[in-house]
């Protein structure tokens, strides 16, 4: 359920173009470049490398999230479409039975466009003030495709692209004028932990690019008057336990790169989880500190970044019933 005065960027595109956006997406997996791993594989034979996706994206689950920041879950929920499999390796992954844990093949069938556009459709139709794709980096022409089929359909709400900021820029062009916001994470900032926590050691690199492009087509985030994410850039970072140097770097740079008007979500519920244990990664194996979150929370406000605030999801409904 969007603003009755919001009218999302991809209405704007005309149906030739959204045709032929999605044609050129399609033949990109021909010899995948959708992600800085720069695979080459031939996806449009079912073949696949980092991501474990071939022809098509492999749809975990898709509801209505009222787990998201307040912006995007608003009192009807955020639509979200997760995605499985990842092009990322991160060891302390929260989600790791469906980004690394899932084999590819028969046991995880992928969705064609069609029933990805249906879930968007339905989605839309419980009310939902958005369709969130959740870990879109590998599959952006599969959602293209699935996009116009949606939008042919009478899809009308802002589209969020929920991503680990290890995007392609060529991924990122396809997605120009139709994604409305972007939800990225800004993990870490150098190759080194990069390449350990992470295994790519480019990530910083591909980030710190990624953001600027995403940044350069929808600007800082703009609310309606009801408090609801119309467009524009709503930036998470994780703070970890014993690298608030990384956390320094990062906010530092959004703030002189990006913009001091960045929304940000500096997330503080970072746990061990994934391939962390006391013996494997252990420095990371245990909560951060109250020190550790209200320093990193004292620099990001010196910045001036926008912090999100939450409200507890029964206090938002009282506030917001009667819009």
């Amino acid at each position: 359920m969007s603003s009755p005065t919001f009218r999302p960027a991809y209405l704007d595109l005309s149906r030739r173009e959204l045709l032929e956006r999605a044609e050129r997406a399609v033949t990109t997996l021909a010899d995948c470049r959708a992600c800085p791993r720069d695979c080459g594989v031939n996806r449009l034979e079912d073949k696949w490398a980092a991501c474990k996706t071939g022809r098509h994206a492999v749809v975990s689950s898709a509801f209505p999230h009222f787990g998201e920041e307040d912006p995007l879950r608003g009192w009807n929920g955020s639509g979200t479409i997760f995605f499985s499999h990842c092009n990322l390796r991160c060891v302390f992954c929260q989600n790791y039975d469906i980004s690394q844990a899932v084999r590819p093949g028969p046991a995880a069938p992928g969705s064609p466009p069609d029933e990805i556009a249906a879930m968007m459709l339905a989605l839309q139709r419980q009310g939902c003030h958005n369709i969130n794709f959740v870990t879109p980096e590998h599959v952006v022409p599969q959602v293209v495709e699935a996009l116009v089929i949606a939008i042919g359909h009478g899809l009308h709400v802002p589209i969020v692209y929920n991503t680990s900021a290890y995007d392609s820029l060529e991924s990122l062009e396809l997605m120009d004028g139709i994604v409305d916001i972007y939800m990225p994470d800004f993990k870490y900032w150098t190759v080194e932990r990069g390449r350990t926590y992470l295994k790519a050691e480019n990530y910083p690199d591909a980030a710190r690019a990624a953001l600027k492009e995403m940044h350069r087509q929808v600007g800082d985030l703009v609310l309606d008057a009801s408090g609801i994410a119309q467009r524009g850039i709503l930036l998470r970072h994780l703070v970890m336990p014993g690298q608030l140097d990384e956390t320094r770097a990062i906010l530092k740079w959004i703030a002189t790169e990006l913009s001091p008007n960045t929304y940000l979500n500096l997330m503080d519920q970072y746990r061990p989880a994934g391939r962390v244990s006391a013996t494997r990664y252990g420095e990371i194996n245990r909560r951060i500190t109250s020190t550790e979150y209200a320093e990193a929370q004292q620099l990001a406000r010196e910045l001036g970044l926008r912090l999100d605030e939450r409200t507890p999801i029964a206090q938002l409904r009282v506030l917001l019933r009667d819009v």
